[in-house]
């Protein structure tokens, strides 16, 4: 990925600090660039520009030097001879004033890490060792301890509990995108390691599997006797809104989750054309992306509390509890992301399920504005929500307006659901505007709960039909009419 100009030209002007270092990297690494990886890990992360002076001058990387740079610095933060435990890093491509650069993005870990034996710590003046103050070092461990619950090791947790073809699957997809992954030589237990899946208490010896390495790769029983509470709640409300029109209670591992909830995003969201230079892109997925595995990673585990995403007319929110940095809504041009479960992220990044962080969250305000109309919302609490605005099957997206009020509406077949035979049925009758009772004449239904459920509400959903009085669903005066959608699946079928 190219990091924007604009934000380089951002960073470099605000100089050198706690979680900024420039390096001058012209032919070579410089052996310094790993004492600072150690740091940002143990610290709060930061971002490290290759090809810039201490000063901010921008001199560059020798092109022809460049990608055995990359490679130097890859293989060296997953050599754990070089960093203990090893991590996975990546350099991004980046250009100033006709000058190229690396630019790395690294998140704070939820361990503590050595660099050649030494333990590194970051203040505003740079790196520093603070192996032989004891002080320092036990005090950075209990911050680390403290913080991160999904560090907590289950010495009754073993391979036997973990679904060992979902670890197979991480491994084919890791060594599909980068063909020497680490991963790629490990036997399964070495894989947890490696992922700090599989940890040892430091203080008494114990060691298992840890909350992180069961959440992401449980079997399902283990799973719950481990951690009875964990679910993500999908809830589909638009037509009964004292229940749900749909729902499904996700309680499994987080690789499969996410699945599972993209999934109920595909069954319930258009997906409408959108072009980006000459490619299509599924902006929905885009930014769906982004809010799940924000809904997955970034959850305080340890709190009862069900996280949620919730689909109704015109947005979709998503709760989950949290352990805050702030409180209120958060400005994207100055939010600086935390990473609340680092392992559980890192994770997500090495099978492609998220993004490096920060990067995840630009595309989805990109590309709210187009989806919606509106930016996404982002409330910081000890309930973390996101609120993000969505159009309806038959909508042209961003604009706020139906298609049923354009001259000529076009539907995709990307925003084209299928229909059961009912609700074909159901258009096959509908003219103008027209009652529930008169709709279950025409079709001769006498069932009222069945053409509710089968009829109606199924037709709604796939936003074939809709109601000539939405904000009072139940209203006796309420009437149905097809959408643009409907009359076009209609047209179609002629």
């Amino acid at each position: 990925m190219k990091m924007d100009k604009r934000i380089l030209e951002q960073l470099i002007a605000k100089g050198e600090g706690i979680d900024l270092e420039f390096k001058a990297c012209g032919n070579q690494l410089p052996k310094s660039v790993y004492e600072t990886v150690c740091a940002f890990l143990n610290r709060h992360g930061g971002t490290l520009l290759l090809g810039v002076a201490d000063d901010g001058t921008v001199q560059g990387i020798n092109p022809q030097a460049l990608e055995q740079i990359r490679k130097d610095f890859v293989t060296a933060v997953n050599n754990p001879q070089k960093l203990t435990p090893p991590t996975y890093l990546s350099a991004d491509d980046a250009e100033l004033d006709g000058k190229r650069l690396l630019c790395i993005q690294v998140a704070e870990s939820s361990q503590v890490h050595r660099c050649n034996g030494r333990i590194y710590d970051r203040n505003e003046d740079g790196d520093f060792d603070i192996t032989d103050n004891m002080a320092l070092v036990a005090a950075l461990y209990q911050r680390k301890q403290a913080t991160y619950s999904e560090n907590r090791i289950f010495p009754h947790l073993g391979l036997d509990d973990l679904d060992r073809a979902l670890i197979a699957r991480c491994r084919r997809i890791a060594v599909l995108r980068w063909e020497n992954h680490p991963w790629k030589g490990m036997d399964d237990l070495e894989l947890l390691k490696s992922a700090q899946l599989y940890q040892t208490n430091s203080d008494n010896g114990a060691a298992g599997i840890t909350l992180a390495g069961i959440l992401l790769l449980g079997k399902q029983l283990p799973l719950l006797n481990t951690l009875p509470h964990h679910r993500t709640d999908l809830i589909l409300r638009k037509v009964n809104l004292d229940r749900y029109d749909d729902r499904d209670f996700v309680d499994v591992n987080l690789v499969e989750s996410y699945d599972r909830i993209m999934a109920f995003v595909h069954k319930h969201l258009p997906n409408p054309f959108h072009l980006e230079g000459t490619t299509s892109i599924s902006i929905r997925d885009a930014i769906f992306r982004e809010v799940v595995s924000n809904l997955l990673i970034h959850r305080e585990y340890t709190n009862a509390f069900p996280a949620k995403m919730i689909i109704e007319y015109g947005q979709v929110r998503t709760e989950n509890s949290s352990r805050p940095h702030g409180f209120g809504r958060l400005d994207p041009e100055t939010f600086t992301p935390f990473p609340k479960n680092p392992v559980i992220a890192k994770f997500f990044r090495q099978i492609g399920l998220a993004d490096e962080l920060g990067s995840g969250m630009r595309k989805m305000m990109k590309y709210g504005r187009v989806y919606g109309g509106a930016e996404p919302e982002l409330i910081e609490g000890d309930v973390f929500k996101i609120i993000i605005a969505v159009p309806e099957y038959g909508e042209q997206p961003g604009s706020g307006v139906h298609a049923s009020d354009q001259v000529t509406p076009e539907v995709t077949p990307e925003v084209t659901p299928e229909v059961t035979p009912e609700v074909r049925r159901m258009l096959s009758v509908l003219a103008g505007e027209m009652g529930r009772a008169e709709i279950m004449a025409l079709l001769g239904l006498k069932d009222e709960k069945h053409f509710r459920e089968h009829y109606q509400q199924a037709a709604i959903i796939s936003g074939v039909i809709e109601m000539t009085i939405p904000d009072k669903p139940k209203s006796r005066s309420q009437k149905y009419r097809l959408t643009a959608l409907g009359k076009s699946i209609l047209k179609a079928k002629i």
